[in-house]
């Protein structure tokens, strides 16, 4: 049964990106939300942490929160993915089911 993890919080704000990456299992998916989003970005503190999760774990960002805050595809980690909302719908359907880390 996989699992796909929602994150929210800014990771240089709160801890719940790290939690999040720690519990969740190969064939999960991570999807970076809302202020969330800067955890996918390459050349910060988190960017090896999330690059390492990245080989067990799907990694995507919801591309319409990265835009909104000035955060463009040429800044992702490698293998982050960015969906639409039709996207993260299709992956709650995909996934058995969804935790919210706050």
């Amino acid at each position: 049964m996989s699992t796909l993890h929602t994150v929210n919080k800014s990771p240089f704000a709160t801890q719940a990106l790290l939690s999040c990456l720690n519990h969740a299992k190969a064939g999960d998916a991570v999807l970076m939300i809302e202020d969330g989003v800067y955890g996918g970005l390459s050349g910060t503190g988190m960017s090896e942490i999330v690059t390492e999760f990245g080989k067990a774990v799907t990694l995507y960002i919801l591309a319409p929160d990265a835009a909104a805050r000035g955060i463009g595809t040429n800044r992702l980690i490698d293998g982050v993915e960015g969906v639409d909302y039709t996207g993260f719908v299709e992956l709650v359907a995909k996934h058995d089911r969804t935790q919210s880390w706050l």
